[in-house]
């Protein structure tokens, strides 16, 4: 058992490996961080349902697989939805296990048929003008079971998702505190991420629009699209750094969507998705911060563009795309992370784990700049032993 003092050491000789890796130094080896989610939940003994329905539970699997595996940083709680907070308003677009889907399968994203698509084709105007009255008064009441649009007979369920949704929301959110200070305390484990983006064209796809009249926008009004995504810039931006590490060490995450390849093309990634995006990525960076590019599926086609900004502004880390290419086309640039297949972790034996591992560190790692982990966040297909043998054969291979 370490002391509270030696805790405190390995906290912060793991801080140190993580951060240098991202500023592209060379630490002493490679930084292990893994985004684990209902995988947590499989290896402390619990079910998809426990660990979404009782935060403590999920907390709990967190910080005893950050204990157990050693590892360098972990995500406070990567399994994010709460059943207390979506009940609460009674969100239409999520599926909990045990209450929309079996109690053993990780949550889903549930997006509406395009004609009944949270935001309507005609509405960009709306949203364009006031971001902030049409999300409340329009978006809202349709996203949520329970709150009634304006101009409607207000019933009580209304008016008290507001108040069940508020108490919630600070229960979870005041939770994260002590979690992260837990983590340090208990585990001498980094929390690896502070504060939250997406692209605004993600927020248009994701939950307002929806993937399918999107695409149908892009060809119908792709000037109402640009005009929109303008409009939303400045509140994620505001929505980033309130929640950034005030001690500007670890990064603000970034979850991309449907930017990538086969989503939209070229030409749309050229007039619509980056230039809403790269002016925020660089305001951060002028606030010194770095912003992680969790870039799930294959975003090869866009590497020319992320090389337009500062060196180290962003961590990028490899879903689907070959780590080996992605590594020789902006590794000088920016820090990796990631690119350890999902399926090789859930359906191969430990030793195709560690082969792809000891290639890794040698082709990838070899100047430092890396971050050990999967290439998408790990659910609970993943074997225990496959990333005993992960995090075995890093800690191994990956020592400069």
């Amino acid at each position: 058992m370490h002391s509270d003092m030696e805790k405190e050491q390995l906290y912060q000789q793991r801080l140190t490996r993580y951060t240098k890796a991202m500023r592209l130094a060379k630490p002493d080896r490679v930084p292990i961080r893994p985004f684990v989610a209902e995988f947590t939940a499989k290896y402390a003994g619990y079910t998809c349902q426990e660990v979404a329905h009782d935060y403590r539970k999920a907390f709990e699997a967190a910080c005893r697989c950050a204990a157990d595996f050693d590892w360098d940083a972990v995500v406070a709680n990567m399994v994010y939805v709460w059943t207390g907070l979506t009940e609460a308003i009674g969100l239409r677009y999520y599926g909990i296990p045990g209450l929309h889907i079996p109690a053993n399968v990780g949550f889903q994203y549930r997006e509406p048929s395009e004609e009944q698509a949270f935001m309507r084709p005609d509405e960009y105007d709306l949203l364009t003008d006031d971001p902030t009255g049409y999300l409340f008064n329009v978006w809202l009441p349709r996203v949520s079971a329970d709150v009634t649009a304006p101009g409607q007979p207000t019933a009580f369920r209304s008016n008290l998702s507001f108040l069940k949704g508020g108490m919630a929301m600070m229960n979870y959110f005041h939770a994260f505190g002590p979690q992260v200070e837990r983590l340090r305390k208990e585990c001498g484990t980094v929390s690896a991420i502070a504060g939250i983006l997406k692209a605004p064209f993600d927020i248009l796809a994701d939950k307002l629009r929806g993937y399918l009249g999107l695409i149908t926008d892009l060809f119908e009004r792709p000037k109402k699209v640009r005009r929109a995504c303008e409009a939303l810039m400045p509140h994620l931006l505001h929505t980033a750094l309130s929640g950034a590490d005030p001690q500007k060490q670890v990064p603000i995450g970034l979850w991309m969507h449907r930017g990538c390849v086969p989503f939209i093309n070229r030409q749309q990634f050229a007039d619509l998705y980056w230039p809403t995006l790269k002016p925020i990525i660089e305001e951060i960076h002028k606030h010194g911060l770095q912003t992680l590019f969790y870039a799930e599926g294959k975003w090869a086609a866009h590497l020319d563009a992320f090389l337009e900004l500062p060196e180290a502004s962003i961590v990028f880390h490899v879903d689907q795309d070959d780590v080996f290419e992605v590594h020789k086309k902006i590794g000088h640039k920016f820090c990796i992370s990631g690119g350890i297949p999902n399926y090789l972790l859930a359906f191969e034996k430990p030793a195709a784990v560690r082969q792809f591992c000891k290639r890794l560190i040698k082709e990838v790692a070899k100047d430092g700049r890396y971050i050990a982990d999967a290439g998408a966040i790990m659910q609970n297909d993943i074997s225990i032993d496959n990333l005993k043998e992960m995090t075995a054969s890093i800690r191994e291979y990956g020592v400069y």
